[in-house]
């Protein structure tokens, strides 16, 4: 099955965010060409990073061991969709919790990676 991955970003002073969904190509090139949007499923996901707010306390994330002393820190919110089971019926089984938090952990490790945040 092939895929595209629609992104939208934005940054400015409060906060950046990402939202993301992955969608089948075909359904997508004839929504394209002006068909019924109606045959694309989306599941959005997406992150913001936003200050903490508090300037009194050292940071926990930083890019580097030495900016721990600096003052400020960042919050991330994470929001993941993902389709387990196309059915509804469908009773959640070990093999899907353990694809979601393997998804949770890949996601926040590439957030990390590409912010170039070493491991707290």
């Amino acid at each position: 099955k092939s895929i595209w991955v629609l992104q939208d970003s934005c940054t400015n002073s409060y906060e950046s965010a990402v939202v993301y969904a992955p969608v089948d190509i075909n359904p997508t090139q004839l929504v394209i060409a002006g068909h019924d949007p109606n045959n694309i499923q989306i599941l959005p996901s997406g992150f913001s990073i936003i200050p903490d707010g508090v300037e009194s306390r050292p940071l926990v994330i930083t890019s580097t061991q030495e900016d721990r002393n600096t003052q400020g820190g960042s919050l991330l919110t994470l929001a993941l969709q993902t389709l387990v089971n196309p059915s509804p019926a469908a009773k959640l089984n070990m093999e899907s919790v353990e694809s979601v938090t393997n998804l949770v952990s890949l996601t926040l490790h590439n957030i990390k990676t590409s912010l170039q945040i070493e491991d707290c």
